[in-house]
């Protein structure tokens, strides 16, 4: 059992007798974490009925401090359960045990546009974040949570196409002496390798991972244009013969554009893959990107006609699909129906499901936790608007992130 951790007034150390009986302090289960974890948080010793303001400040990776703040109203025992609480105003409205969290803004400029960036330690990203209570202005009680996106003996490596004919970046656990499920994990139209924090948290929980660029980096396309299937059906083989892989539980995760390949990848190449998973998906091929008028993606030397359904026929392996009711880039929702639909036709012996959160938007890809805005500045096209509000984007991130955990835990 994890023992919660007392926290009290500024300046004091945390040792056994320092708190007393009606001097407030903070507890929380757990002051350093993973940073896709939940911790649980309450303030204790506070005035019964009176109301205190709870905060939290995280240095960024341009030394820029976000921050979050609620008031909340102490109950009969001079306590505040973040799990529980409703705050009766600040950066979020409803009991959120992690609210402050992804609830932060930027020191200046729209919480919208921007999304918060951790900075590095030894190369690592790391969220240390400052939790503060203060009541008629005084600061009362603090302490600092430690977010890790890594943990200890989590390795990274970068593949080239020169040595391994692709690019990308291999991700792997600490070696246990065991086979995992492993993950073959794709970008959307940004390009180039994705960005390391989904694959090094998951690999924090055991499951190794590929993060694989398919266009716009070096060894790959410059354009999204007449990619072959085959080029991610070598990825995934490359992926089963690493040591710690159980090549039989391969997963391919794809977000956004990234959702085509790894459906088609899934239909294709049924003996690679044992699972998909899609967030924001798309349910036609697309034709090429930025520059319009060919293919995105080619199979045994053919392109694969641009606005023709994905097929799912060949598909043998559980689907998970989430999707926003609000997604300003395409219709992710539709397309997620979609695809459940035909999965019904095609094989209901398959396991498939798709999350749809009302009023989520397109930027629902990834761990929750983190203030992430609704307009993304995008590397090739830039400005792109990505849809939905803060609050749904968070639920969707959550839902999305704790049914893909489950399901590399069930294979």
């Amino acid at each position: 059992m994890k023992r919660s951790i007392p926290l009290v007034a500024a300046g004091c150390l945390v040792l056994a007798g320092c708190s007393s009986a009606g001097q407030p302090g903070v507890t929380v289960d757990q002051a350093a974490t993973l940073a896709d974890q939940a911790v649980h948080l309450k303030v204790t010793g506070l005035p019964a009925g009176k109301p205190v303001q709870v905060g939290a400040e995280a240095v960024d990776r341009d030394g820029r401090k976000w921050h979050s703040e609620a008031t909340f109203t102490a109950d009969a025992r001079g306590t505040v359960d973040l799990d529980s609480a409703k705050p009766s105003s600040g950066s979020y409205q409803d009991p959120d045990g992690m609210g402050l969290f992804w609830s932060m803004n930027p020191p200046d400029g729209d919480p919208d546009t921007q999304s918060y960036i951790p900075p590095t330690e030894s190369g690592r990203a790391v969220e240390r974040l400052d939790v503060s209570v203060r009541r008629n202005g005084k600061r009362l009680a603090s302490t600092t949570l430690t977010r890790r996106w890594a943990s200890a003996g989590v390795t990274l490596t970068a593949v080239t196409s020169a040595k391994d004919k692709f690019t990308g970046m291999y991700v792997a656990p600490k070696p246990d002496g065991s086979k995992h499920p492993a993950v073959l994990f794709l970008g959307g139209s940004e390009g180039g390798v994705p960005p390391l924090s989904s694959p090094a948290l998951l690999a924090s929980h055991g499951y190794p991972v590929l993060a694989l660029a398919y266009f716009h980096a070096p060894g790959v396309p410059a354009d999204l244009r007449d990619v072959p299937l085959e080029y991610f059906a070598s990825a995934a083989r490359w992926l089963a013969r690493q040591p710690g892989v159980d090549p039989a539980h391969l997963v391919v995760m794809g977000t956004s554009y990234g959702s085509e390949p790894a459906l088609l990848l899934a239909d294709h190449f049924p003996e690679l893959v044992a699972a998909t998973v899609l967030y924001a998906p798309g349910s036609y091929v697309t034709g090429s990107f930025p520059h319009p008028g060919g293919a995105a993606w080619t199979y045994r030397g053919t392109s694969l006609p641009p606005d023709d359904p994905i097929p799912v026929d060949g598909v043998d392996g559980p689907v998970l699909a989430v999707a926003g009711s609000a997604d300003a880039t395409w219709g992710s929702k539709s397309s997620a129906e979609l695809i459940m639909q035909k999965l019904d036709a095609a094989r209901d012996k398959v396991p498939h499901e798709a999350v749809i959160v009302d009023g989520a938007g397109h930027g629902i890809g990834g761990a929750p936790y983190l203030p992430h805005g609704t307009v993304f500045n995008h590397p090739i096209v830039g400005h792109f608007t990505l849809g939905g509000t803060r609050p749904a984007n968070e639920s969707a991130l959550l839902q999305g992130w704790t049914k893909t955990l489950a399901l590399l835990a069930a294979l």
